[in-house]
C-alpha cells in the first residue's frame, strides 16, 4: 500500500480490505463470526477495550472472550486482513468498564491511545473505524423519517427502518483544516480549550453545497479577517471524535491584517518559518508549541517547517 501523506497521520492509515462489495450478503457478519480466524475489537460507549498482555495492549477478542464482557450491542464488519475478518462489537453493559486490573480488559479512549503510542498505526486505523461506526449505530437507533426503531442491515453499514423502508448511513462530517501561507510566514491560532502555548491551524465545517476552498477561504476570513487566493490539498484525516475527516490544506494569503474573532479564537498571529522550526525544536522564546503529531494540523506545521511549498493553482 502507498504511504501518501494522509496515511502517516493519526488514524490515517487502515490495511482492511473493508469488504464493501459483500455487505448485503445475507447472514455475512454471522459467517464470519464463527470463523476460526475473526477478531472483535469492542466498545463501551465511545471508549475502546482492551487486553493486557505481557508485550503490550491487544485491541483484538476471540468470540468467547467478548461474552464476558457484558451484554453485546451492534456487531458490524470492519474488513478482513491476512489473519481473517475483523468485527466492531458494542458492549451494552458497564461491566466491562470495572476491569482495569492487571489482568483485565482497559478501557481507554482512542485519543490516549494514539498520543502515548500505545497501538501500531494500522490498530489505530481500525479502531477509528469501529468507533466511528459504533458512535452512529447507537445514535441513530430511531428513524429520523417517521421515529420508528431501525435494524441493522448491511453488514453494520446501514439501518433500515420497518416501519416506512426509509435507509439510514453513516455520515462522516467533513472539515478544512488549513494552513495560511505568505512567504515565510503562517498563520495560527489558538482557542482557549488548547493547553498552554500551543497554536494550531485554523478549521472549520465545511457546509452544504460548499466547496473545500470555498470553505477554506470563508473559515480565514470569519475567524481571521485574512483573505485567502488559491487553495492546495495537502492530505486528509478520519477523526474518530465522533465521526469527522480532516481535510488538509495550504491556503495562499492575499492580505496580512488580522481581525480575530474571538467568539472563536483566544488569539491568531503570523508566525516566521523559523518561529515553527523552533516549536518544533522546543525551543521558541515564548514557549509556543505545535499540536501533537497525531494531528493533520503537525503535519501541515511540519512540511511548512521544512520548506515544503504548497503547488498552488489559479484560485
Amino acid at each position: 500500500m502507498t504511504q501518501d501523506a494522509s496515511a502517516r497521520t493519526g488514524y490515517g492509515l487502515n490495511l482492511l480490505d473493508r469488504l464493501a462489495g459483500r455487505r448485503d450478503e445475507a447472514g455475512l457478519v454471522e459467517s464470519l463470526g464463527a470463523k476460526p480466524g475473526t477478531r472483535h475489537v469492542a466498545f463501551s460507549g465511545d471508549i475502546p477495550l482492551l487486553k493486557q498482555t505481557p508485550t503490550g495492549l491487544d485491541p483484538f477478542f476471540q468470540p468467547a472472550e467478548l461474552r464476558g464482557l457484558g451484554r453485546l450491542g451492534e456487531t458490524a464488519l470492519l474488513g478482513e486482513d491476512e489473519k481473517g475478518a475483523v468485527l466492531a462489537t458494542l458492549i451494552e453493559t458497564a461491566a466491562a468498564e470495572s476491569g482495569e486490573s492487571a489482568t483485565g480488559p482497559l478501557a481507554l479512549d482512542l485519543r490516549s491511545l494514539a498520543v502515548q503510542g500505545l497501538l501500531a498505526p494500522p490498530l489505530l486505523g481500525l479502531m477509528a473505524q469501529a468507533k466511528s461506526l459504533l458512535h452512529w449505530h447507537s445514535r441513530h437507533r430511531f428513524c429520523a423519517q417517521c421515529g420508528g426503531l431501525t435494524e441493522l442491515a448491511a453488514a453494520g453499514w446501514k439501518r433500515i427502518c420497518p416501519a416506512c423502508s426509509a435507509q439510514h448511513f453513516p455520515r462522516t462530517d467533513p472539515v478544512a483544516i488549513m494552513l495560511v501561507v505568505d512567504g515565510e510566514h503562517c498563520l495560527l491560532g489558538r482557542q482557549a480549550r488548547f493547553n498552554p502555548g500551543m497554536y494550531s491551524a485554523l478549521a472549520g465545517f465545511i457546509e452544504p453545497g460548499e466547496t473545500i476552498e470555498a470553505a477554506v477561504r470563508r473559515e480565514i476570513f470569519e475567524e481571521a479577517g485574512v483573505r485567502v487566493g488559491a487553495v492546495a490539498y495537502h492530505a486528509s484525516q478520519p477523526w474518530p471524535f465522533p465521526a469527522t475527516l480532516m481535510i488538509g490544506c495550504f491556503g495562499q494569503a492575499l492580505s496580512r491584517e488580522l481581525v480575530v474573532d474571538h467568539s472563536e479564537l483566544e488569539d491568531a498571529r503570523w508566525f516566521t518559518r523559523s518561529e515553527v522550526q523552533a516549536m518544533f525544536a522546543g525551543r521558541h522564546p515564548q514557549a509556543f508549541v505545535t499540536p501533537a503529531p497525531i494531528a493533520i494540523a503537525w503535519h501541515l506545521l511540519r512540511t511548512f517547517a521544512e520548506g515544503g511549498e504548497p503547488a498552488f493553482g489559479p484560485r
